[in-house]
């Protein structure tokens, strides 16, 4: 089983200047514990629970080529970038540029987005939902093809390129991988099945039923599409307790592992601390032999 850090809180709370070593601190443990992948969330404005919108928040892109080339092994990615806050193809070129500065190590974390308090404030464009995930389509089906090396013209439902090159392409072949945010049933989920890599689900405290039933509708989706259900990655989003033992993290993931996933990827409620670290650190052989 996989473990994966997102960063999902910047208020270490001793100023501005302080982010940079924070981050390398933050990354740097996770390369050497042997982390899979660190992401980063892609917002504008802070939305983790108890914080707000004044709170320190980074951009994502920027962000990711920081951590970046502060390491050497681990994986980075967005969790995940709203579709319509930028142009695919600037999307697609800046994960493209993320893996090929990184020696291969980029993902694709993309989702219809949600946050219409968030688009307001900064002026980001959230049409309705259908229109969204049209959008979202389009960027899956150009993705694709720019990772191919196909050049031709692209006519989306919503977005038309007439010479979409991608030079230089992704190292990773056949691409990067993408993470679709969401556990839609109809359409989130068909994507993944079609498109994707890579689901999430929540760890919601129901004894599995949530997270079981949504595999077994990917499941359903992969088999309509012929798609293997063992190429998906399946992912799932925790908490990290406050005070809880590596031990008792281990064994909560061997719970999630009997659900059908994969990967964990952790959170934790404020900035990532010196002993949350280490707490992911010591669990990290016992959840990899899951």
């Amino acid at each position: 089983m996989r473990l994966s850090l997102s960063i999902t809180n910047f208020s270490w709370g001793d100023g501005a200047d302080r982010l940079a070593g924070h981050l390398d601190r933050v990354v740097r443990a996770a390369d050497d514990a042997g982390i899979d992948t660190v992401w980063v969330p892609d917002h504008l404005l802070q939305g983790a629970p108890g914080s707000g919108p004044e709170d320190e928040m980074l951009e994502a892109y920027t962000t990711l080529g920081f951590l970046a080339a502060r390491t050497t092994r681990v994986r980075l990615g967005a969790a995940v970038t709203g579709v319509t806050f930028r142009p695919p193809a600037l999307l697609i070129k800046a994960v493209t540029t993320l893996d090929v500065l990184s020696g291969g190590r980029a993902w694709l974390g993309i989702g219809a987005g949600y946050h219409l308090e968030e688009a307001k404030a900064m002026g980001l464009p959230l049409p309705e939902t259908k229109i969204r995930f049209e959008h979202l389509e389009d960027t899956l089906q150009l993705a694709l093809r720019m990772w191919s090396g196909d050049a031709s013209p692209f006519e989306g439902k919503h977005n038309r390129l007439d010479n979409p090159v991608n030079s230089p392409n992704s190292l990773q072949r056949p691409h990067p991988s993408i993470l679709i945010g969401g556990t839609g049933e109809k359409k989130t989920l068909r994507f993944v099945a079609q498109y994707g890599d890579a689901c999430n689900v929540f760890d919601i405290p129901d004894g599995g039923t949530t997270i079981k039933h949504k595999l077994e509708v990917l499941a359903g989706h992969c088999e309509d599409v012929g798609r293997p259900y063992d190429a998906i990655d399946k992912t799932v989003s925790t908490r990290l307790g406050a005070d809880e033992s590596a031990a008792s993290f281990v064994e909560r993931c061997a719970v999630l592992r009997s659900y059908g996933l994969d990967h964990v990827m952790v959170i934790v409620t404020d900035a990532w601390s010196d002993e949350a670290l280490r707490t992911l650190s010591e669990a990290q052989p016992g959840v990899a032999a899951l």
